[in-house]
């Protein structure tokens, strides 16, 4: 299924976020017309939207995920590319785009440098002779077990207002959004 530019474009945007805005650094006068505007921002239809609501929550989790992934040097999608070997050993590059959505293109670079990192190896498929299946080296395994534990207690962290039977059913409806095959109307 090939990517129009706006399904590229809000991809990237997920996959390397901007830091939370800084604030500006001369602030209203309290009682002003400019205090005033800032506080009465209405923007109850936008809260209104699917994905709106999504983005914002996606970069509160992206945003405490990239201050913790710092020391392992890894960005989102490279966290999802290494889960996706360390729970396939074998997989194919063509696997993991079709899995996780990424561009053949945009994948070659991030495994080149997973691979420069150590953290990968590619191993010849052992049914397709013209594909290399990707394996996590020994480094790769250890980096990943501590990347994931991580992951899980940062998620913990952030959904730390939702009950587990909250989350897990946000989850599920958020699957059921980006799951959903797409309509004539959606992919024209």
């Amino acid at each position: 299924m090939p990517a129009t530019t706006s399904t590229v474009s809000t991809a990237n945007a997920l996959r390397r976020p901007r830091g939370p805005r800084q604030p500006t650094t001369t602030e209203p006068t309290p009682g002003t017309a400019a205090d005033s505007a800032a506080t009465e921002i209405d923007t109850r239809y936008l809260e209104t939207l699917l994905g709106y609501n999504a983005r914002r929550a996606a970069l509160a989790v992206i945003t405490v995920f990239l201050r913790r992934m710092e020391p392992f040097g890894m960005r989102p999608v490279d966290f999802s590319v290494l889960s996706v070997v360390a729970h396939n050993p074998g997989v194919t590059s063509r696997q993991i785009c079709a899995a996780l959505d990424i561009l053949p293109p945009n994948l070659v670079g991030m495994v080149k440098s997973l691979q420069k990192r150590g953290l990968i190896l590619r191993k010849p498929h052992p049914t397709d002779r013209r594909a290399q299946g990707l394996h996590l080296s020994a480094p790769g395994q250890r980096l990943y077990r501590e990347a994931q534990a991580t992951a899980t207690a940062l998620e913990r962290d952030v959904a730390g207002g939702l009950s587990g039977e909250e989350l897990q059913t946000l989850i599920g409806l958020l699957r059921k959004v980006y799951r959903r095959p797409a309509t004539p109307a959606q992919s024209g």
